[in-house]
């Protein structure tokens, strides 16, 4: 099964209000040891890690790395609890906490370890690292290193998988038609439009739905910051009537009206691309394997970094986090910030990122990675964009504003309604999204 998140996050908006109701519980749940693991009269202390590399290579090079930190470690033992996807795992992860059962450690979003830290069921990285600036803490790529700490200031989450968007393309294709891939969007218009036509359309995307945002919506917000804007203030207040928002949505609606651009859902640009009727997707680094199977070697496949915009370079960190769950006993606790710690050295994230396609969250882990980099070029760009990626704000009303940013799209896309209207829209579901909590 495909990780829907390597693409875009996840439709988790019933499952975050599900949540909320059980916060109520959370806190008493929170109390006392995990039932999910401990010491044993050998001195072996268990761990259980709650995650969702359920597929292909995530699946086993986790494995692989796991197994050789049990080896490195003995008297540790990773238990490996794996969901089929991101919902399941959020449901799993709350239904767990509220039954007083929950793991070590999970893999979470940052908005969803927002909702466990206010409910007081997970530790800040301070309370078992024994610091909260650990060691590793300054390696981490920039944008990396921010999406880490919650709206409180404080550091409560650990990187795990991290991607961000790039841009797959057919470069014969574009050779046919004399063009080379653009390095501005305001190129990227032109060449698409060149590109477009004789049964091929340049791009297609999937613009999510009122329920869940997909891939367009990235795109756009991309796009809102590439203008020099964003899309949310830092307390998760939406900007979508902004002149950056109006003027990123009128691009859309530009290659739309060019016939450079086409809206679908279920990885419209992949299928586009592969069948040779698409010169470009949009999606991000983890949907590299996904790609290039879905191409199959029908033509040598490109990846590049994104367009830049008038303030510069822009895009958007994708992925998910580690969090401790406050039940977990102090020989858990210790045990389990080896393990996370283990997972971030250089080493780990090479073998990490040259087995799944995520990005190393350290720069020194290159070096380990030459011979991959040498095969992938694309990564280097990639890996740079970890420096610049913006994150999402951790509210749990992010989502269904964004769903309604995916409204907005379809509107103005494929049925020719203003901009700045639909923006307006828009504005007020997210509005009331926010009020809503």
């Amino acid at each position: 099964m495909r990780s829907h998140a390597s693409r875009r996050r996840r439709t988790t908006t019933t499952l975050l209000a599900a949540g909320t109701a059980l916060a109520a519980t959370f806190t008493v749940a929170g109390c006392g040891s995990s039932g999910q693991g401990g010491t044993s009269a050998d001195g072996t202390t268990t761990i259980t890690f709650m995650e969702t590399m359920a597929a292909s290579t995530q699946k086993t090079t986790l494995e692989q790395l796991t197994s050789a930190f049990e080896k490195a470690n003995p008297k540790i033992k990773v238990k490996l609890e794996v969901e089929p996807d991101y919902a399941t795992l959020y449901a799993k992860e709350t239904a767990a906490v509220s039954a007083g059962n929950a793991p070590t450690i999970g893999q979470v979003y940052p908005d969803w370890a927002a909702t466990f830290a206010k409910s007081q069921v997970i530790l800040p990285v301070s309370s078992f690292a024994g610091s909260s600036t650990p060691a590793q803490l300054s390696d981490f790529y920039a944008g990396v290193k921010n999406e880490l700490y919650l709206p409180d200031g404080k550091l409560w989450l650990w990187p795990f998988n991290k991607s961000v968007e790039v841009m797959f393309d057919n470069p014969a294709l574009l050779k046919a038609k004399g063009l080379s891939y653009p390095t501005t969007w305001d190129q990227f218009a032109t060449v698409a439009q060149k590109v477009s036509g004789g049964g091929v359309t340049a791009i297609s995307v999937d613009p999510g739905t009122a329920s869940g945002p997909g891939a367009g919506t990235s795109w756009l917000e991309t796009l809102d910051y590439a203008y020099g804007g964003a899309p949310f203030a830092k307390d998760g207040s939406p900007q979508f009537t902004a002149p950056t928002m109006v003027k990123a949505l009128g691009y859309l609606a530009g290659l739309k009206k060019s016939g450079a651009l086409a809206l679908g859902t279920d990885y419209p640009g992949e299928t586009a691309l592969a069948a040779k009727k698409g010169a470009f997707d949009v999606s991000t680094s983890a949907g590299y394997y996904y790609e290039g199977q879905a191409v199959g070697g029908k033509f040598a496949m490109g990846t590049q970094d994104l367009p830049a915009g008038p303030a510069g370079k822009a895009n958007i960190l994708t992925g998910t986090d580690l969090t401790m769950f406050a039940s977990a006993s102090k020989a858990q606790q210790d045990a389990a910030w080896k393990y996370m710690q283990y997972l971030t050295e250089p080493a780990q994230q090479a073998t990490w990122a040259a087995g799944t396609g995520y990005l190393p969250v350290t720069a020194k882990a290159l070096p380990d990675m030459s011979a991959y980099v040498s095969k992938n070029p694309w990564v280097t760009g990639a890996v740079g964009a970890l420096q610049y990626a913006k994150s999402e704000p951790p509210y749990g009303w992010i989502e269904k504003s964004e769903g309604a940013l995916a409204v907005a799209i379809q509107d103005v896309v494929d049925k020719g309604a203003d901009p700045a209207s639909a923006l307006a829209d828009a504005q007020r579901t997210a509005q009331a999204a926010k009020a809503a909590g």
